[in-house]
């Protein structure tokens, strides 16, 4: 097995870089791509861990790219030498959420609940602070019970707490990735909530812009879907990726090295990428 879509404390996962190195060997995996959210903070460690444990690394990113109605995030995989403009992309995207995060308490403290950036980080464990943490500390003050119960009463889109953070451009996020010497693949597009009749039109426009691939297999698709997202991206000429998009004890249901329907991600996955990628 490979997995192409894993998470670590450097974002919101819940094991150190080293520690889902170790994770994923005794999953059996060969290969693994770290992807944490707009930082590329863990990989030195998990490099470190890679090599001493036998295993392939791949450093990557998951990054934020400002997009309506839902969710847009590119993944760049293969990210051996992050240019200048890279750097200044994540350093961008790192300024955006301390901004959103920094609104998300304004919303807390109108609603008169106890909450400072200190705490956060505490929380955090002096990693980058996300819409997790918050609702961690949400937890805390046992206003909720649980993540889910936090993001669906206040941290969800269209909620009390719901603060927007500014993406990156899609075609700046492109470039930069390239200049680093990766791929720019499309992470879960179902999240872009666009309807199947404009999809084809929509990617085939990403892909004149430098969308190399797509991440047709997610565990939060369904299986049906995954395969269309396969046949579509195949039919555009655009790499097919399979992630599990794990997250650790914050998403206990995602499993290193399995993606939608539990099926295995296999080493064809990797196969299918660029050489200088892998």
């Amino acid at each position: 097995m490979i997995d192409l879509h894993t998470h670590s404390t450097a974002s919101d996962g819940s094991l150190r870089p080293s520690e889902l190195i170790d994770a994923a060997i005794s999953r059996g995996l060969t290969a693994l791509a770290l992807t944490d959210h707009d930082t590329m903070d863990g990989i030195p460690e998990a490099e470190k861990q890679a090599e001493y444990r036998g295993i392939r690394l791949i450093p990557g990113i998951e990054m934020e790219i400002s997009w309506e109605p839902g969710e847009f995030h590119l993944l760049g995989l293969g990210i051996h030498s992050p240019s200048p403009s890279f750097e200044a992309a994540v350093g961008e995207l790192a300024r955006r959420r301390e901004e959103r995060n920094l609104r998300i308490l304004d919303l807390m403290h109108e609603m008169s609940i106890d909450a400072d950036y200190d705490e956060l980080r505490e929380i955090s464990g002096g990693k980058i602070i996300g819409r997790p943490h918050f609702a961690d500390l949400l937890i805390k003050r046992k206003i909720v019970k649980n993540r889910e119960q936090a993001f669906s009463r206040y941290l969800g889109k269209g909620r009390p707490f719901y603060a927007p953070k500014e993406g990156l451009d899609f075609a700046r996020a492109v470039s930069c990735i390239h200049e680093s010497g990766g791929i720019a693949v499309l992470a879960h597009p179902m999240s872009l909530y666009v309807a199947w009749g404009r999809l084809p039109d929509l990617i085939a426009d990403f892909k004149a812009q430098g969308l190399d691939g797509i991440e047709a297999w997610h565990p939060t698709a369904k299986l049906r879907a995954c395969k269309r997202l396969d046949d579509l991206g195949r039919s555009l000429g655009l790499y097919i990726t399979a992630g599990s998009d794990f997250h650790g004890a914050a998403r206990p249901d995602r499993k290193l090295g399995i993606t939608a329907g539990d099926r295995k991600i296999g080493e064809e996955f990797l196969e299918a990428i660029p050489p200088l990628c892998r």
